[in-house]
């Protein structure tokens, strides 16, 4: 071949050795090499000779030829014409060598056949024209060999350099694309830079210009959001003025502005935002001044009212890194290709699609940043309490940035606690309780907070990628106000399942309800488009009250940071309204994952401490799973053969009780069904809708080690 791809050695460059008298060994110079056995000494030595030869030919190939030029089409179909003229030549001779071989051997027959000698002298003479007749055919089909064979070798030269250079052509235009895609990685990296918002500092040294003492307060400023549905207020602008304009609903856009006309005033560009400072009067920013100082006066009012929080202490030291993830090739589409159209849970996945954690431990994660609820929990004003809510609802998806791999399907009955409260101030409790549909409760409690959710989803494999829409619940309660709060997870989608590098993208709108004060938030997760002008993963909403006015505006993307601004006037006067924002907070910015997290599995701090053995916890916990621990320490064939039987022991005893429901039915009998060990289902009274509630007996049980009736589910 002309080129090495999977599965070939290019014999220009290969290395033939022999090891012993039978053996013969063909190596590229790195990872590939080809073990051949030969017959007997002999047979290996022919084989050897014909190998260097063919080497021989493959070199000589490769020299540049200056004598001969570059074949064109014209050239390349008279060749084929010659080509196809000689082989019909070959077809004719070869018909003709048939014909007089079969007349031949019938003269011989008769020959023998022959008794008389006047008859045997007449046969001879037959025989020998059938010979002559033969051998001239055998002549006329060598020659017609040597042509063709004469023809092959003088164009094959200059057609094994036609497709050289269209080789070439595709590796230029590989490199070009890679380099394009390059360029584009700087060129955003560079943008978002630029983007960055500007700190008080740097803005005061902006308005610094003309008088310090007018302008040393510069940074309580004020913004101005038009919101779908409005006109921007007339007023002049400079060519350089930039509007912000950002898709907030149904791509819809609305822009940031001042909201007083002063075209001599300075500017400062803050990313996308653009906000003027005027300075036509120091009256107007002291009135500024002193309205911004109301906000910020409560805001710390809040902060010293705060009560010391006592230092959590680990009780113990927990690990940093995991076994790296074995390099394991996997034919990908053998085993796809009949996953069309089929629901995900019930797919036999080998391991080397998963992570060694379960979707229990999966959904526990979600947990990483929930110091942003004990945050909430101090708030006073209900809707800044709302935003704290959302900022933690959108963190949940930083983990997700990477990780393209496949949690564990857990068992009916398995369970998974993490009990944090030594060192992060939370505990969790999860249990698998339904197998069809796949459902799984949850349970957390934190610093004055509980939250409970039930997740269940609907998936489907599409091909090209797959879509997991949840249709779970979550509640949330604060001890201190009593707030409650519901929401459902949005739709994520895993793009380039079968060609290309995985990626992981979350879309849609999602509601978060006060059902005590009756606020709301309404958030939206932007689908990446690579023909959008939007920043990729960019999340935006509004915290409205119980009379449907806007309260705060939360922008930010899922991957980085979250920011939050208060509303603190509106303008009805539109279509579209527009809301006068003070100065943005950053409540939450993400956490990179520790050095190495590529070997492993992209896990962040926390996914590496989930699995860690422990050993007082239930006999279900996703902790003593056997085919999750062997995967984690890197026996992956050894997992999948537990993997397996383990389903296979689960669908026994799925099978077994089917069965005995079907004989309690035919008697009559109310038929015997899973009954989850720590969680109960009961109707919601602010839903009105079945869900999963924890018996709180978990910890109780965990106190006294007493795992008396819990399933077993483990080999």
């Amino acid at each position: 071949m002309t080129h090495t791809c999977r599965g070939t050695i290019n014999l220009a460059t290969a290395f033939i050795t022999t090891s012993d008298s039978c053996t013969i060994v063909i190596s590229s110079g790195g990872n590939h090499t080809f073990h051949l056995k030969a017959t007997s000494e002999v047979d290996r030595q022919k084989w050897v000779t014909a190998l260097e030869l063919a080497k021989a030919d493959a070199i000589r190939m490769l020299e540049p030829d200056s004598d001969e030029e570059e074949p064109d089409k014209h050239d390349i179909q008279t060749t084929i014409k010659s080509l196809n003229s000689k082989l019909e030549d070959l077809n004719t001779c070869n018909d003709l060598i048939g014909k007089h071989g079969s007349a031949l051997q019938r003269a011989l027959t008769e020959l023998e056949q022959v008794e008389g000698a006047p008859d045997v002298s007449s046969k001879i003479k037959v025989i020998n024209e059938r010979a002559t007749m033969f051998r001239i055919t055998s002549n006329a089909m060598i020659n017609a060999c040597a042509e063709f064979l004469e023809l092959a070798q003088t164009d094959g030269k200059r057609w094994y350099k036609m497709l050289e250079h269209e080789y070439n052509q595709k590796l230029k235009l590989q490199e070009l694309l890679e380099q394009l895609a390059k360029d584009q990685n700087t060129l955003e990296i560079q943008a978002k830079k630029s983007m960055l918002p500007v700190t008080g500092e740097n803005l005061g040294t902006v308005v610094s210009g003309s008088d310090e003492d007018d302008f040393e307060d510069a940074l309580d400023y004020q913004e101005v959001i038009t919101f779908p549905g409005t006109q921007t207020p007339s007023h002049r602008r400079t060519d350089s003025d930039l509007s912000f304009e950002t898709k907030l609903y149904d791509g819809e856009q609305y822009s940031t502005e001042s909201d007083i006309d002063d075209t001599d005033a300075p500017e400062q560009t803050i990313g996308l935002y653009q906000t003027k400072i005027h300075s036509h009067s120091a009256c107007h920013w002291k009135k500024m001044k002193k309205k911004a100082t109301r906000i910020n006066n409560s805001d710390n009012s809040r902060e010293a009212q705060k009560p010391a929080s006592t230092a959590l202490i680990p009780k113990r030291q927990r690990r940093l890194i995991i076994s790296p993830k074995p390099n394991y090739s996997l034919n990908l589409w053998g085993i796809m290709k009949n996953c069309i159209g089929k629901e995900l849970s019930k797919i036999p996945m080998p391991v080397n699609f998963s992570e060694p954690l379960s979707m229990l431990q999966r959904i526990t994660e979600d947990f990483e940043y929930a110091s942003l609820l004990d945050e909430a929990a101090e708030c006073e004003d209900s809707t800044e309490q709302l935003a704290y809510v959302t900022v933690f609802t959108i963190s949940s998806y930083s983990t997700t940035i990477n990780r393209t791999t496949k949690p564990f399907n857990p068992l009916l009955g398995e369970t998974y606690e993490c009990d944090r409260t030594d060192d992060l101030g939370w505990r969790s409790l999860a249990e698998q309780v339904s197998h069809h549909p796949p459902t799984a409760a949850l349970c957390t409690e934190g610093k004055n907070w509980r939250l409970w959710q039930e997740f269940t989803m609907g998936s489907k494999f599409r091909g090209k990628y797959l879509q997991i829409i949840p249709t779970g619940i979550a509640h949330l309660v604060f001890e201190k106000s009593g707030n409650h709060y519901t929401w459902r997870k949005v739709t994520t989608t895993v793009h380039n399942i079968i060609v290309g590098k995985l990626w992981v993208d979350h879309h849609g709108e999602m509601d978060i309800k006060n059902h005590k004060t009756g606020d709301n938030c309404h958030l939206k997760y932007y689908p990446y488009s690579y023909f959008s002008r939007d920043k990729p993963r960019k999340v935006t909403g509004v915290v409205t009250d119980s009379s449907d006015a806007a309260k705060w505006v939360i922008t930010g993307t899922w991957d980085t940071q979250m920011e939050i601004a208060q509303v603190l006037q509106v303008d009805e006067s539109s279509k579209r309204p527009v809301f006068q924002t003070g100065p943005k907070r950053v409540l939450w910015t993400r956490v990179l994952p520790p050095p190495g997290s590529d070997k492993m599995y992209f896990f962040t701090q926390l996914a590496i401490q989930l699995n860690e053995p422990e050993d007082d916890v239930a006999p279900t916990d996703s902790r003593r799973r056997p085919d999750e621990r062997l995967m984690e320490d890197g026996n992956w064939d050894e997992a999948n053969r537990v993997k397996v039987q383990l389903e296979e022991k689960q669908r026994a005893k799925r099978k077994k009780m089917e069965a005995e429901a079907e004989d309690c039915l035919k008697r009559g009998e109310e038929p015997p069904c899973h009954r989850p060990m720590w969680f109960k289902r009961e109707k919601d009274e602010i839903t009105g809708e079945m869900i999963f509630k924890s018996t709180d007996k978990y910890w109780t049980c965990k106190e006294n080690s007493e795992w008396t009736g819990c399933p077993d589910i483990y080999l």
